[in-house]
């Protein structure tokens, strides 16, 4: 039997929560999470289904979207798992990704079940995680800078070249502190305000959680994250302290979408349904991977910073993942941010 193609990008693992095979070959999968959990999620699905070899491709969320928008006539692309919701929902509302109504829906927490709705069941959320920053304790110390524990700590003149944070063109971390700073601030003021930040910015980063990595090596002071990347360096024995800021933050909806035209269809409902399985996700944390499982029978780890420890704004998905928005705003920054920093 003529074997079929399935691409994707996406996590690696160990095999737990194995669903029935219900097509074997190959799936073209883009993952946008940390290179780490992206191989054992692969490694996970290809052991709960051996029949299936997965082709992943780790890419940053931002990336992705320009990746899969490029070759809509002809996709080379089967599944894309993890990254911000912002990017999914605007490839769901450029028709890029196909509408998919799992049988593991009514099992995820409503904000993952209101991603899906949404969308049109284009994409659906796999996981949560709020924005803030980590910071290398041991450079604060030593340095004896005060703790940034709001935005506006972060324009402190003592930061200047301290701090690292990622472009939102590529990364969907950046796009959310962008977004949320937009949310929180109004539009105007946000810009300025990032535009006195830009002084204090050593790096704009390629991926969203470079920045607090790079903190934890002690090649920059801070860096702006979703806080459970801050957390995962923690737990890794670095020197890192992570902060939720006291006007508010915005958070992300992790998301999985199947690509509009996936050459492997049926082996992308495979993966789909298996990484929604509360089994897949309470392992996210073997691969210290510490965000909010979507499903909710899934082991939350204890690592993981809480929704209701953190002031949290009314975070507007529609808005801020709408195609028109998220342009107007990138065009914006590289005009006013991104110019001056070259």
């Amino acid at each position: 039997m003529k074997t079929k193609t399935l691409s994707l990008m996406l996590f690696a693992g160990t095999a737990l929560g194995a669903l029935p095979a219900q097509a074997a070959g190959e799936l073209n999968l883009i993952c946008s999470a940390d290179v780490v959990i992206c191989e054992q999620m692969k490694g996970d699905f290809e052991k709960a289904h051996s029949d299936i070899k997965v082709n992943m491709v780790r890419l940053s969320s931002g990336e992705t979207y320009a990746k899969v928008r490029a070759e809509a006539r002809n996709p080379k692309t089967d599944i894309w798992w993890a990254g911000t919701g912002d990017p999914h929902l605007q490839a769901a509302s450029e028709n890029l990704t196909l509408e998919y109504k799992s049988s593991k829906l009514d099992e995820l927490n409503d904000w993952a079940k209101k991603q899906a709705e949404s969308s049109g069941y284009k994409t659906v959320g796999v996981y949560a995680g709020a924005l803030g920053w980590g910071y290398n304790t041991e450079i604060f110390k030593t340095k004896a800078y005060k703790e940034p524990v709001c935005w506006a700590d972060l324009l402190a003149p003592e930061l200047k070249g301290e701090i690292q944070i990622a472009n939102p063109n590529s990364s969907g971390t950046a796009y959310t502190a962008l977004a949320s700073l937009v949310q929180i601030m109004g539009e105007d003021q946000a810009f300025d305000y990032l535009k006195k930040l830009n002084g204090n910015i050593s790096q704009y980063t390629k991926s969203g959680s470079a920045p607090v990595k790079a903190a934890a090596r002690g090649e920059t002071a801070l860096g702006i994250v979703f806080v459970h990347d801050a957390v995962a360096q923690t737990s890794e024995g670095f020197p890192v302290k992570s902060i939720t800021p006291c006007e508010g933050t915005g958070y992300e909806i992790g998301s999985m979408s199947i690509i509009k035209g996936a050459r492997n269809l049926e082996n992308a409902k495979v993966w789909y349904d298996w990484a929604l399985t509360a089994e897949v996700q309470s392992r996210m944390k073997d691969a210290k991977s510490f965000q909010l499982p979507s499903n909710k029978s899934a082991v939350i780890p204890k690592e993981a910073p809480r929704f209701e420890d953190i002031k949290l704004i009314d975070y507007d998905f529609k808005t801020y993942g709408d195609p028109a928005k998220r342009k107007a705003l990138l065009e914006r920054w590289d005009r006013e941010i991104g110019a001056a920093a070259n």
